[in-house]
């Protein structure tokens, strides 16, 4: 209490729980039963009462003094008065402190970090409906032009972690700290979350929200709201309609859409792994198939619309299968919500990516940064695009800002772009200090070091990405060709193994194969694999004017005659 700022006596009244109320009324009553002991002594008081009203006395006579008995009970009264007022204002600083709305001594919070909420259940189907409520929650929030909150992208490696909040705030860069727990039984659903301000560790705010099924979507509003309106952050007119705009969900579209979740995840889990193509495609048809359920039981279910995207998409590899379906139901989620960024971003991927409609696709990443203009992905998505078609300038500035917006994630790095000063020993060193066992990242520096005409290091970069990823007669092969020819023989001769394994077999991949004929500067067989690239709309195809993996390819007609066939200008 002392520690505190002086609360004036009305506002602590006023924050003073029913429950205390009642224990002083009660303490008060008390008091008033055991006032007198004799009754006697309560006839004398009341005759001296009537008597010097009657007279006019009372006001200007002072009264008799009381009995010895008056003053003992008066003393006791006073007492207990005193030790339950100053209970009830300690009581009633500390609720209020707990308890309070934003304060004028509050922290002032103005960028947020939403953590991975907690599944209560075992089930672990339900750790994906988990997550599904924290990116609702990160979404509804980030709708708030002026609060700055971390992606989801970013906030994604602190599950389940055990860091010090202070620690994760200085990371973020943020002021306040969301985290909190997701429990579901039955058709209940109950959030339990709490405000924390992240440099102080200081508990803000701490509530539990509990809704039917059909009402997850203002369960999810009820609680960004909330929040909002704890830190006092200025929410527009349009901002608050957004979030008040919800509709009741069906539970059972709910639930298919979770299973479909779980699968698009398993799937992506086994991009580039040898003999799990199969395996893969299996777990897209089952995420596919849980999507369709949850349109049929709501067709107005926006999440499962843009849920086929992933299918097609899941890690790197297009389902071409899938891609009309796919871009039917885009068309329906923004029928239904003109304004969903995720369906906004969604689609301008599938018009770059899919059809070669660059112009069209930069439509749609501008609408998306306009309906969240704080989300760093947004315009790192934008910056892409712009790097693709050639407008490297801007696509510095976009990237730029989303590092500025979320500075806890490295763009640069999903950018493939090298920091400035830091060569490729250090981008290596900085590889070994965060992901010395991501098979994709190790991929990306055994290019980087085959551009280089560093071949020694680049074989030793896919010997250990391809261990990883399971292709281990790939690594022995490589190992053996090294102490027969060198690197670049090695290299060349698992090109050729490479191109001979996928004749009989669909699960190994162009990028590796185009990337490194260019590398070695066979543009024979590099144009070979960038056809069978656009023909499957690998990812690779929309990167090949800015990839300078690609730059032994530039000045060959077949170059420009690629960037003809994918609408990129020359």
């Amino acid at each position: 209490i002392l520690n505190r700022e002086p609360v004036p006596a009305r506002k602590i009244k006023s924050q003073i729980p029913l429950e205390l109320e009642q224990i002083i009324s009660k303490a008060l009553e008390k008091d008033r039963e055991v006032r007198y002991q004799h009754a006697a002594d309560m006839r004398t008081d009341l005759r001296r009462l009537k008597r010097d009203t009657e007279s006019g006395r009372l006001a200007a006579i002072k009264a008799p003094g009381p009995t010895i008995r008056w003053v003992a009970s008066r003393r006791r009264r006073w007492a207990l008065l005193s030790v339950t007022l100053l209970l009830a204002v300690a009581l009633a600083a500390t609720w209020f402190g707990t308890h309070r709305g934003a304060s004028t001594s509050a922290p002032l919070i103005r960028s947020l970090a939403v953590l991975p909420l907690s599944s209560l259940s075992t089930d672990p189907t339900q750790a994906y409906f988990a997550d599904g409520v924290t990116d609702a929650l990160i979404t509804d929030l980030a709708q708030i032009s002026a609060l700055k909150v971390v992606s989801r992208t970013t906030v994604t490696r602190y599950k389940g972690t055990d860091k010090p909040l202070p620690q994760i705030a200085r990371e973020l860069n943020v002021d306040g700290i969301v985290e909190g727990t997701v429990q579901r039984s039955g058709d209940r659903v109950r959030i339990t979350a709490q405000l924390v301000y992240g440099p102080a560790d200081q508990h803000l705010w701490a509530k539990g929200f509990e809704r039917d099924m059909k009402d997850m979507l203002e369960l999810q509003n009820s609680v960004a709201s909330e929040i909002a309106h704890e830190i006092q952050v200025k929410v527009t007119p349009e901002e608050q309609a957004r979030l008040n705009n919800v509709r009741p969900v069906n539970a059972k579209a709910l639930d298919a859409y979770v299973e479909a979740r779980f699968h698009l995840d398993q799937a992506g889990k086994l991009e580039y792994y040898k003999g799990k193509r199969e395996q893969q495609k299996d777990e897209l048809r089952k995420a596919m198939s849980y999507l369709d359920r949850a349109i049929q039981e709501d067709p107005s279910y926006i999440p499962a619309y843009v849920g086929y995207f992933d299918a097609i998409d899941p890690t790197n590899t297009p389902q071409i299968e899938f891609w009309s379906k796919a871009k039917t139901a885009l068309a329906k989620a923004l029928e239904l919500d003109e304004s969903n960024e995720a369906a906004r971003s969604a689609l301008a991927r599938m018009l770059m990516q899919f059809e070669y409609d660059w112009a069209g696709a930069e439509r749609e990443y501008r609408r998306a940064i306009q309906l969240n203009p704080n989300s760093g992905d947004a315009h790192f998505h934008y910056s892409e695009y712009l790097e693709n078609v050639g407008r490297t300038a801007e696509g510095d500035k976009e990237r730029d800002l989303a590092q500025a917006l979320d500075p806890a994630h490295d763009y640069y790095a999903d950018a493939g772009v090298q920091r400035v000063g830091r060569n490729l020993e250090q981008e290596r060193q900085a590889l070994e200090e965060q992901a010395p066992n991501d098979p994709f990242a190790l991929a990306v520096m055994a290019k980087d070091y085959a551009i280089a005409g560093k071949y020694q290091e680049a074989v030793e970069m896919w010997e250990r990405s391809l261990t990883l990823y399971g292709w281990h007669d790939f690594v022995d092969a490589l190992k053996r060709d090294d102490a027969k020819g060198g690197p670049k023989f090695a290299l060349e001769e698992w090109m050729r193994a490479g191109e001979a394994y996928a004749r009989t077999h669909d699960d190994w991949s162009v990028v590796p194969m185009a990337f490194t004929y260019a590398s070695l500067g066979n543009k024979d067989r590099a144009f070979a694999w960038l056809d069978k690239a656009v023909e499957q709309r690998s990812w690779i195809i929309i990167y090949v004017k800015c990839d300078d993996v690609w730059d032994p390819l530039r000045f060959d007609p077949r170059f420009k005659d690629l960037l003809r066939r994918v609408g990129l200008p020359q």
